[in-house]
């Protein structure tokens, strides 16, 4: 089983956006060097909490600082793009990095109503929901498959970085991401941190996946949040700031990721269908071991041959330790610079 790690630049309160962006860029080295599989960092908007609107603007950094990791998005949430200029961005990308980039591929909206439309270039409108006509958009501009009566063949001939092109995943919490891909033939990676329901989903996904079309096989990964600490009690209560931080964004409050102390105050306040809410997600909490056997449970669930961890904590060292504790619980091969301080 790959172990693997999804970004999503955590700004930690009394801190600052551009720390956080740091901080990604001080993870990403330590995860290359302990040996993780990948890399992705996500894309949120409109929020005081998630630093990283933007994979495409730190995948080129993330791949520059590290050495083998393979680097990518967890990624694009494509109705907000143009096809072709996802394509030549990536392209750009792949061409600089052979070899290493991954285009993972979503359609959520944005955080609220008002960050959607804010992030539309035309705002007469509401975005069309023509999400496949997108996908197979920018899938034939990578694999030439454009008709060559179409006006648009002509671009995929000219993208920056050929012949390096990235590989494609689609992301999803839902039934119908799942039936795209494998229709499709392509990855595909499940949110499981926010639907942990989705084992049915996985199977239908490898009962329908299309051999051949893309992959000989399926392949998929299962992305659930997870917090190793040196002791059961530790990882609980480091894991009490994301689950205020997820609280108040069910309230409409968005904040900074506060300090456990804060979070537990919180957290002990809810009366109990709120309590019920905030610990509602599937969190894997515990000692090296503890969490290394709920991330082998999650992945035989799924059926996934791979496992995308997601760590929230208000320090930044606390996330680091938790990689690093998990790297020695699975055994990754790592280097002998794996446990050089942050820089």
């Amino acid at each position: 089983m790959l172990l693997s790690v999804l970004d999503q630049s955590p700004i930690a309160e009394g801190s600052t956006g551009s720390q956080a962006l740091q901080n990604t860029l001080d993870l990403a080295r330590l995860t290359d060097r302990l040996g993780y599989h990948r890399y992705w960092v996500a894309e949120h908007h409109g929020g005081p909490m998630l630093a990283g609107p933007s994979p495409e603007a730190l995948i080129g950094p993330i791949a520059a600082a590290t050495e083998r990791i393979r680097v990518g998005s967890g990624g694009v949430m494509l109705p907000h793009y143009s096809p072709f200029k996802v394509a030549e961005t990536f392209s750009v990308l792949a061409g600089l990095y052979p070899g290493r980039i991954d285009l993972g591929l979503g359609r959520a909206a944005g955080t609220d109503p008002m960050t959607t439309h804010a992030l539309q270039r035309d705002r007469s409108a509401s975005l069309p929901d023509d999400f496949p006509e997108q996908l197979n958009e920018l899938l034939g501009y990578f694999e030439g498959t454009i008709k060559l009566s179409s006006p648009l063949a002509r671009l995929q001939k000219v993208l920056p970085g050929r012949p390096e092109t990235p590989q494609p995943w689609l992301l999803g919490s839902s039934p119908q991401s799942a039936v795209w891909a494998a229709d499709l033939g392509l990855p595909y990676a499940f949110a499981d941190f926010i639907n942990n329901n989705g084992a049915d989903i996985a199977q239908m996904y490898a009962r329908e996946f299309k051999d051949g079309v893309r992959l000989d096989a399926p392949q998929q990964a299962v992305a659930v949040w997870a917090i190793a600490a040196d002791s059961e009690e530790e990882a609980i209560r480091l894991a009490a700031s994301s689950k205020m931080a997820f609280a108040m964004l069910r309230r409409g409050r968005l904040i900074e990721v506060p300090p456990p102390e804060t979070a537990l105050r919180f957290l002990d306040s809810l009366d109990e269908a709120d309590a019920r809410k905030a610990h509602g997600r599937r969190s894997i909490l515990g000692t090296p071991d503890q969490v290394r056997e709920g991330i082998e449970a999650v992945a035989a669930e799924y059926g996934a041959q791979e496992v995308i961890v997601v760590t929230i904590t208000h320090d930044h060292e606390a996330r680091r330790r938790s990689y690093e504790l998990l790297a020695d619980a699975f055994e990754l091969t790592t280097s002998p610079l794996s446990r050089t301080s942050s820089t």
